[in-house]
């Protein structure tokens, strides 16, 4: 029997695995897995060798205060794989944790072959580590085209899969009365995965919602969350005693609630693309403590947060970054595009042309899915 060890290291990498290895399930290869991962890989029955968010920590600070934690979790996750002895250890994302962990069992076992999925951002920042993959990596899946040119340079084999979260899918319709009125409307708000980024997001969405209902009484506020975060949420709502507002986590609702939004306010990050892929116009806000963003400042080569806008060299959807990243400024920008309906309308035909440049011919987790199974036949 063949066997694959899934190695994420959050709640967004957990989903675009689970994504690739539905694919090798529904071909019934005869495969043994083992993970680290969350609830998406959790419900494809495979086990996690502990809970993802134990290893969740964003920013360089975090980081550095929680060394000892993530030096103890790479190594213990190292032992975990090199016992479980796989074929593949197929890495996705979170490469600070990931290839850390990719890198330790190369060297422990050259057999083993490491697949890595969703490149690291060179063409943001530290371009350079490139050349250390090569010594590791056997294979990277990129998720956009243009990044392909970076890794054919290093002689890494690649291959340019498009990013899962840009398909079409088959929704199961869902009652939704018990969440949406008929005379209101949507604006789904993204506060992030990890609880270090709610934590810091959710106060300031709290406030924008207080400021919309103080001036309107025609929008429902509905957050999308994880599952491990709905709770943390429904507390923070709780206290503020917030009017007009829901919390889901169920994929499934969440992406008809998302169909149905008028408009979408959200951290900057991966869930950006499926908001563009439902034809919702946004607006993206991100906020880290100073000490981290001075860092990013100094390390970093773009001038955007956004995907989207860093493909077009432009700002395509509004973004909101430390300092504006406040409810006043986030209740006026949303003001003032829900004021102007052309502008929603051309953000969403932008997105969409950019899209279509980015999105792959074919399913991109099957795509992912057929250069697992090359490695395992070969």
């Amino acid at each position: 029997m063949k066997k694959i060890f899934i190695l994420t290291g959050e709640p967004s990498g957990d989903k675009l695995a689970s994504k690739v290895i539905s694919q090798l399930i529904k071909k019934n290869f005869n495969i043994e897995y083992l993970c680290v991962g969350g609830n998406h890989l959790n419900s494809l029955g495979i086990k996690s060798i502990f809970d993802l968010k134990e290893i969740t920590y964003i920013g360089f600070t975090s980081v550095l205060l929680n060394i000892f934690k993530i030096k103890s979790k790479i190594n213990k996750t190292v032992d975990e794989i090199v016992k479980f002895d796989p074929d593949i250890l197929f890495s996705v994302d979170s490469p600070d944790f990931t290839l850390r962990v990719s890198k330790k069992v190369k060297k422990l076992n050259k057999k083993i072959k490491t697949i890595h999925y969703v490149a690291p951002q060179v063409w943001v920042w530290r371009e350079g580590r490139i050349k250390k993959f090569k010594k590791f990596l056997d294979h990277v899946l990129l998720l956009f085209d243009f990044e392909k040119k970076y890794f054919d340079k290093e002689n890494i084999p690649n291959t340019f899969v498009g990013h899962p979260l840009l398909e079409k899918e088959t929704k199961n319709n869902t009652n939704l009365t018990n969440i949406i009125s008929n005379d209101k409307k949507i604006i789904s708000l993204f506060s992030g995965s990890r609880s270090s980024e709610i934590k810091l997001l959710l106060p300031i969405l709290i406030n924008f919602i207080y400021l919309m209902n103080k001036n309107f009484d025609n929008y429902l506020f509905v957050f999308h969350a994880t599952v491990e975060n709905k709770n943390l949420i429904n507390e923070q709502i709780k206290i503020s005693n917030l009017q007009n507002v829901d919390v889901v986590s169920d994929e499934n609702i969440k992406k008809q609630i998302l169909d149905k939004s008028t408009f979408a306010v959200s951290k900057s990050g991966t869930v950006s693309l499926e908001i563009c892929n439902a034809r919702v116009p946004s607006l993206i806000i991100y906020k880290m403590n100073f000490l981290n963003y001075l860092i990013v400042k100094l390390l970093v080569k773009i001038k955007y947060a956004n995907i989207i806008n860093i493909i077009n060299n432009k700002e395509i959807i509004p973004e909101l970054i430390q300092k504006e990243c406040n409810s006043k400024e986030i209740y006026n920008s949303v003001v003032y595009l829900l004021n102007n309906p052309e502008m929603m309308k051309q953000q969403v035909i932008d997105c969409e042309k950019t899209l279509s440049q980015i999105r792959s011919k074919t399913s991109s987790s099957d795509e992912a899915s057929l250069v697992l199974v090359k490695f395992l036949t070969t």
